[in-house]
């Protein structure tokens, strides 16, 4: 409990809110506590309908709200209110001689401007209007003077104030002050950087009823990055390095996941997550990807989650111990009685049975982690003195948009192994080359310096044979000795993007060696 210096009671605050899910609730415990209760528009409304008994703002300002509401709470009567410092003789004289009561909480959420600019189609001037002037600035107000006055941007801190309120006779401390005061600067920040973000997306604003529609493709000319701390690691990548987890807040992706057992998420298990779920949302069919260090060393499709383990397992199962697994289905009891025989940190599935969660509940040091899927968005990368900004590697192939490069064409088998194989090489640390069959992989050459030796790598750990698979490479080969290679492994089909000034020269190598070759023109180099 705070000590009485620092507890400061609460005689009168101001609800202006956007979201009024828990507010008669919240203002009913403020008004047991005697608070007066002054408010706006339709949250003055929503109280009184309650039955409470609210002052509206124009009677504290003696000044009626105007301009559609533009102008209701931008006054000396709330901000001085809010301001002024308690105690100090010059701010009470002057207050005194205004007139100026004080303001002791002022509970605000602002317009919600990114939901408005989320609508398809909105209009230019909707948007405008959804642009909040005078909650910012009350926020700011009551969070700059935080040793007196207590400011509430979040439904959620509703309950913990009003325990606090309860504990100290009405009056909240000056660390909860303190934490609700960064709070709403945080608040602030966002909301603005939303803006600025929407609009400098609008290179010239259209007529006010006409739809805003801002550039999807054009970049930030400032990077805001406003995502609040979810969970503070235990370290980073090694245990000398400090590590946290800040989310968007929308729930989605692993950033948002639902972990449903096991230890506490690591910095390296949510990298290796993110890897093995981004990769299996590439594919339609149901399908299990087994990571370790953010490489697959086993990916495979299957008519069920359990077929397309055994078959991702057995890839490379010496280099699956430890690893993590990304599968794109709920995970059944089945699937979760062979999936356990095995050491696995972690599994990011959409869900799973409670069959497989009952198996899984022996192994109580696994994490079990439910994911919704996130859409794609920018990937910011550090470089020393800035950020590096792209937009996230959403390119796909289809078979129609294949080129066939080599005088063989590929038989039907070879085209679906080939496009199985394409996807996973997407996904792989460059440079890289995926050896396939059937939606399976069979070796993975991963972050080589060289194109041949990610051939001859990919080849080496092999466990399953090679004769008769495909090959994918995530860019061209700049001279035949890496196709050479591939072929010497046992490939008899390659996808590669082409667009090498030595094409023909690779071509001709395909050709010499009787395999079929098709070109994508989509580089997937991953860095």
């Amino acid at each position: 409990m705070s000590s009485d210096v620092e507890l400061k009671r609460i005689r009168r605050a101001l609800l202006s809110v956007t979201d009024k899910s828990g507010l008669v609730e919240f203002a009913r415990e403020l008004a047991a506590f005697g608070v007066e209760l002054i408010s706006t528009g339709g949250t003055a409304k929503a109280l009184r309908e309650a039955g409470l008994a609210v002052k509206d703002i124009s009677e504290l300002t003696g000044f009626p709200e105007m301009l559609d509401g533009r102008v209701k709470t931008l006054h000396p009567r709330v901000h001085g209110g809010l301001l002024y410092i308690r105690g100090n003789k010059e701010h009470e004289a002057a207050v005194s001689e205004h007139g100026i009561q004080p303001i002791d909480m002022v509970v605000v959420n602002l317009y919600a401007f990114e939901k408005t600019a989320a609508q398809p189609g909105v209009a230019f001037g909707h948007l405008i209007e959804n642009i909040d002037i005078g909650g910012p600035s009350m926020v700011r107000s009551a969070a700059k003077n935080f040793e007196d006055v207590a400011i509430v941007t979040r439904v959620a801190d509703y309950a913990g104030i009003v325990e606090e309120l309860k504990a100290n006779k009405g009056a909240l401390g000056r660390s909860t002050r303190w934490r609700l005061a960064r709070q709403a600067f945080a608040t602030t920040a966002a909301y603005d950087a939303a803006i600025a973000g929407t609009l400098e997306r609008i290179p010239e604003p259209p007529a006010v009823n006409a739809a805003a529609a801002p550039d999807p493709a054009a970049l930030p000319q400032t990077l805001r990055i406003n995502f609040p701390l979810a969970q503070s690691l235990r370290y980073g990548e090694n245990p000398h390095q400090r590590a946290a987890l800040y989310t968007d807040g929308s729930g989605l992706g692993i950033a948002g996941a639902t972990q449903l057992q096991g230890k506490e998420l690591s910095f390296n298990n949510l990298v290796d997550l993110d890897a093995c779920w981004e990769m299996a949302q590439e594919f339609e069919e149901t399908a299990v990807i087994i990571v370790k260090h953010t490489n697959p060393c086993g990916a495979a499709t299957g008519a069920s989650v359990k077929e397309a383990y055994e078959k991702a397992l057995s890839c490379d199962p010496l280099s699956a111990f430890g690893g993590v697994i990304g599968i794109n289905r709920e995970v059944d009891g089945a699937a979760a009685e062979t999936i356990a025989k095995l050491f696995v940190e972690a599994i990011a599935a959409p869900g799973f049975t409670e069959e497989a969660k009952a198996r899984f509940a022996a192994k109580k040091n696994l994490r079990l982690v439910q994911v919704r899927p996130a859409p794609a968005r920018p990937v910011v990368k550090h470089v020393s003195g800035g950020l590096l900004l792209q937009d996230a590697d959403t390119g796909h192939i289809s078979e129609a948009q294949l080129k066939i490069a080599s005088a063989r064409h590929p038989s039907g088998e070879e085209l679906h192994s080939l496009l199985f194989a394409w996807k996973i090489c997407k996904h792989v640390k460059s440079n890289a080359i995926v050896y396939a069959h059937n939606g399976q992989t069979l070796g993975i050459g991963a972050g080589q310096m060289s194109r041949v030796d990610a051939a001859r790598f990919g080849a080496m750990k092999a466990v399953l044979p090679l004769a008769g698979c495909v090959a994918a490479s995530d860019a061209f080969f700049p001279f035949p000795d890496g196709l050479e290679e591939i072929v010497k492994a046992g490939a008899t089909a390659v996808i590669q993007p082409g667009g090498s000034v030595n094409d023909e020269q690779v071509i001709a190598a395909a050709n010499k060696l009787g395999v079929a070759m098709v070109f994508t023109g989509m580089r997937h180099f991953r860095h």
